[in-house]
């Protein structure tokens, strides 16, 4: 007979933030693909190398799109503990996670037009609001309709090959993201384009960056990135509230199961999704192997997150594990605010504002490049969650949350967790 140990609930905030701090490495990876300005085309100068091709598909197979789905999990998970945790009766929970929603979206519509497109902020935070509407369903249909929208994408690629007006919400964004490039930045180009001339300066960044919302949100509309996040949002609450999480965390055969099965399904599947990626242009010309990438993503790419997952919590049970893992904590737990920090060491790197090294870095490049920000950041989180008691941009956050600042420095900071 299995014996159960208690999982504490510092134990399980600090497992959330390892994951946050685990899922931001990859997004960031993920994201330097942009943010290096990086042009398969021209590869003459800087740091490029042969392999560079072998670390794309790498990349394709074990990044693209896993650590995304992780967090949205987290944000579905987040949101069930929010609604969940208030005890005071003058606070109305969903009033309080509104709060945060609207915070969460002002955020993420600076961060986009001042800073870069690719922001996911202020997209989540709108579809949280959508979250909203479910949280009173029952658990098996929570599950249900996870899994529905999450292959959903499938059946909406084939209709959209079928009946190209299935197209206009992201044609019609496109069209105004072109038509604004054309008159505002007098560029004609299918999008904002990853070219160091465009960021000679902060006007230049922000009047691409006008342009490029529009192109941002057409994407996001054409690969059904809505259905795949409020997919996994839904399971993350699921797991969030009435202690699923803690069954889930203390059973040890049911995270092998998951970590298993989610490895024999997802490994083969995201072999073939990067193998359909080095054909993109099949994908948005709604070709057949475009239809193929689709059920290659729907069928390997939350399968694979979720064994990333569970394959953590092994690991976080075991001693040593936990030890090792811990070092992602504070990372984690300043997620927000080193989700923008990417963003900003990328700029002063990359762009013409900064140091000027857009194009320069090849796959192989920015990924140690990635890992070396990192690194830096769980030092950099270490020791300001040694003085403060949250991140700078989580300060802020939960300060409008409540409608009033909240203790900074440690010394003066109250003893609740946050979620």
């Amino acid at each position: 007979m299995q014996t159960i140990t208690p999982v504490k609930n510092a134990d399980r905030e600090m497992f959330m933030d390892i994951l946050r701090g685990f899922a931001i490495l990859g997004i960031f990876i993920a994201n330097l693909n942009f943010l290096s300005l990086y042009n398969s085309e021209k590869v003459s100068l800087g740091y490029h190398y042969a392999f560079d091709s072998q670390v794309t598909f790498l990349q394709a197979m074990f990044i693209e799109g896993k650590f995304y789905s992780i967090f949205s999990l987290l944000f579905g998970w987040g949101m069930a503990l929010q609604m969940q945790k208030v005890k005071q009766p003058e606070l109305n929970p969903t009033v309080l996670v509104k709060r945060r929603l609207w915070g969460m979206l002002l955020f993420g519509l600076l961060h986009l037009l001042l800073l870069w497109t690719g922001d996911i902020v202020a997209f989540y935070a709108m579809l949280g609001f959508v979250l909203l509407l479910f949280r009173n369903m029952p658990d098996r249909k929570l599950l249900f309709w996870g899994v529905v929208l999450i292959l959903s994408p499938i059946l909406i690629y084939f209709l959209k090959m079928k009946f190209i007006w299935l197209n206009a919400p992201a044609g019609i964004l496109f069209e105004t993201g072109k038509y604004v490039n054309e008159h505002l930045n007098h560029v004609e180009a299918n999008g904002p384009g990853k070219a160091l001339r465009n960021t000679g300066s902060w006007i230049d960044i922000w009047k691409m960056n006008i342009s490029g919302g529009f192109f941002r949100y057409a994407y996001l509309f054409f690969v059904s990135r809505i259905s795949k996040v409020l997919g996994m949002f839904l399971i993350g609450y699921y797991v969030g509230r009435n202690g699923n999480y803690k069954k889930i965390l203390q059973n040890k055969n049911l995270l092998l199961r998951i970590a298993v099965s989610g490895f024999i399904i997802g490994l083969p599947a995201n072999y073939f999704l990067a193998h359909y990626m080095e054909h993109e242009d099949d994908y948005f010309d709604l070709k057949m192997n475009g239809f193929y990438q689709t059920v290659a993503y729907a069928l390997g790419v939350v399968p694979l997150a979720m064994a990333y997952a569970s394959s953590m919590a092994l690991v976080y049970r075991s001693g040593a594990g936990k030890k090792i893992l811990r070092l992602l904590q504070p990372v984690g737990k300043m997620a927000f605010s080193n989700y923008l920090m990417h963003s900003m060491i990328s700029i002063l790197v990359f762009y013409g504002v900064g140091f000027g090294f857009g194009g320069q870095l090849g796959p192989t490049a920015w990924t140690i490049f990635a890992l070396g920000v990192f690194c830096f950041q769980v030092f950099f989180s270490y020791a300001w969650l040694k003085v403060f008691n949250f991140g700078p941009i989580e300060w802020v956050w939960r300060s409008l949350t409540y409608r009033q600042w909240q203790p900074m420095r440690k010394q003066s900071v109250s003893q609740e967790p946050s979620a």
